[in-house]
């Protein structure tokens, strides 16, 4: 890989961590690419998107962002003042316009089961308060997070699933990166977190180039190829572009 080659950058969503990328990873490494997993610290809007913007600062040449479900908003947000970045991918993700809290746009979708599946949770915080933080309950991983897949892999989720700040649906979202940078989405059939309407409705609004693909929420972990097919499109736009530019 050249020095003007993307790095692609895989940020993942609530309830789950970088290993949910991993038969995306598995595809997009024997084609040779430089990868990055960053830990989502799942703590807020604000607080995730500049954790993720310092690993953007610190990665040399250009970047390809890929979000995961809440990972979309995160993306979003920390791409907006990145000048490495030159291109987001959406996989059954969040696009929020600037001003919008996820608190208030997720009850729109219509295909969402996902506010009925959660569970409330306090956690102290570093001033010596307590806040608020969601998991899903485990009896209901199936039928609001990842219907698609085995018994097994839906109880393992439930047991090592990571909770999320109720800062993430609270929290204003700022200036959309989208809004200058080319964006893909895939559209899960079937997703009954983010809602297949509303991933569909943001992906829309944000300009992307949209392919939807049936499954469930959780679409990298049962769908990995038709996932890598689109980085792999995205990449080869951007790419294309990031190598005439070095020229």
């Amino acid at each position: 890989m050249t020095e003007t080659t993307p790095t692609v950058v895989l940020v993942h969503g609530a309830f789950a961590d970088a290993s949910s990328w991993n038969g995306v990873i598995e595809l997009l490494e024997a084609k040779g690419l430089t990868l990055i997993a960053p830990p989502n610290p799942l703590r807020g809007i604000a607080i995730d998107s500049a954790y993720i913007a310092s690993v953007l600062e610190q990665i040399p040449g250009p970047v390809l962002l890929v979000g995961h479900s809440y990972g979309g908003a995160v993306i979003t947000n920390a791409a907006t003042n990145a000048a490495n970045v030159i291109g987001l991918v959406y996989v059954a993700a969040f696009a929020p316009d600037e001003g919008e809290a996820l608190g208030a746009v997720a009850p729109t979708s219509k295909d969402s089961v996902l506010n009925s599946a959660l569970v409330p949770r306090q956690y102290p915080t570093e001033n010596g308060d307590t806040a608020t933080e969601f998991s899903i309950d485990p009896a209901k991983v199936r039928d609001a997070f990842a219907g698609d897949l085995s018994d097994k892999d839906i109880a393992i989720i439930g047991i090592t699933q990571r909770p999320i700040s109720e800062r993430a649906f609270s929290d204003v979202n700022g200036p959309p990166a989208w809004k200058r940078l080319p964006s893909w989405a895939v559209v899960a059939i079937g997703d009954h977190a983010v809602g297949t309407d509303l991933a569909r409705s943001m992906a829309e609004r944000a300009g992307a180039t949209i392919t939807e693909v049936e499954g469930s929420h959780v679409i990298m972990i049962s769908q990995p190829q038709a996932v890598t097919e689109v980085i792999v499109e995205a990449l080869a736009r951007v790419g294309a572009e990031a190598m005439a530019g070095a020229r």
